[in-house]
């Protein structure tokens, strides 16, 4: 997938997510942007919300040391065997769009079906890039649980803007 390089914008996978079934309606969203701390607030909520009784997904990115732990269900990592299962099925929805999701969108993709198919009640995401264009955004107005930003700093200058308000501005983005 990385020949498809990076593509701003939500098209691609709303197209792949429609033809999934929209499983990013089947729980409620907590997303989580910013430019430090983002992984700490997530990992934060998740312990939070599984202490309350709640089956909780987490998807983070990038991964620390193995792809695995970008997507947990309960505390738990996705399995190599549910991993190649869901991007089996996942494959020939992406193969048969005109314009091929990235990488990003592909594994993002894969996480809601995962998340799905376990039944979360609630799914930390933490954004790829930026906010307002990062294909974790996909995520609907209803049903966000919420919004959060952590501090926000000089980031990805290229994408997403040469000053901090205007690096702010596409991390509010997923303010729904």
């Amino acid at each position: 997938r990385r020949r498809f390089g990076m593509k701003m914008g939500l098209d691609s996978i709303k197209r792949l997510l429609q033809r999934l079934g929209d499983p990013q309606l089947r729980f409620n969203a907590v997303h989580v942007a910013g430019t430090n701390g983002k992984g700490s607030v997530c990992a934060m909520l998740d312990s939070i919300l599984r202490a309350a009784g709640h089956r909780v997904g987490l998807f983070t990115s990038p991964y620390i040391r193995h792809f695995h732990e970008r997507m947990r269900a309960d505390g738990v990592e996705i399995t190599d065997e549910e991993l190649a299962a869901i991007t089996e099925y996942v494959s020939p929805f992406a193969e048969a769009m005109e314009e091929k999701p990235t990488e990003f969108e592909l594994i993002t993709a894969i996480a809601l079906v995962y998340f799905a198919r376990h039944n979360c009640d609630y799914v930390v995401f933490e954004v790829g890039m930026g906010g307002r264009l990062d294909s974790t955004n996909i995520i609907p107005p209803e049903p966000v649980a919420a919004s959060v930003i952590t501090g926000i700093a000089m980031d990805h200058t290229a994408f997403l803007g040469d000053t901090p308000e205007k690096i702010a501005a596409e991390k509010a983005g997923i303010i729904k």
